[in-house]
């Protein structure tokens, strides 16, 4: 190869005077290096699946993050509902709202006690099957849940522009 050859594909020619095979295997070796990380940079940019997996995983914390945002702020609201409805409910009322919640318990228990004396067996295992499934996957059910909330807010919202 000589000195045109050398200088036209980047590698400038060794100057006399210099250790010129040592310098000029220095010079190739950072050219493969760079040319190695140019080739992974390529492949980076064509790997689609990678960058699809990418974005869902970036989207997936996204509505991770707006789903714990949203439902902080409904507890927040919530709460202040509550505490603003005690606040202004007269004491006899919130008295008798506490009798009335004591009995509706006392009448679900016995519903249920009415209910479980009459199901057949079979039916009561499957319930609790079903129910020791939901208790087991609770994470994605309540993630489930939230994107529904979610939805239905956006819903809700954009009809309020129209």
């Amino acid at each position: 190869m000589n000195d045109d050859a050398r200088t036209n594909i980047g590698i400038p020619a060794p100057s006399p005077g210099s250790s010129g095979s040592a310098e000029l295997r220095e010079q190739i070796e950072r050219t493969r290096d760079e040319l190695g990380q140019t080739v992974e940079a390529l492949a980076a940019k064509t790997d689609i699946k990678a960058q699809a997996k990418e974005k869902a995983a970036a989207i997936k914390d996204q509505a991770a993050e707006q789903a714990a945002l949203v439902s902080d702020q409904i507890r927040e609201k919530a709460g202040q509902a509550a505490q603003l409805v005690k606040d202004k409910t007269p004491d006899p009322v919130l008295e008798k709202a506490a009798q009335a919640g004591d009995q509706v318990r006392e009448s679900a228990a016995r519903a249920a006690q009415y209910g479980a004396d009459k199901t057949p067996d079979p039916l009561l295992e499957k319930a609790g099957q079903a129910a020791t499934a939901a208790r087991a996957n609770r994470t994605p059910l309540l993630a489930v849940g939230a994107a529904v909330v979610i939805l239905l807010l956006v819903r809700r919202s954009r009809g309020r522009r129209r």
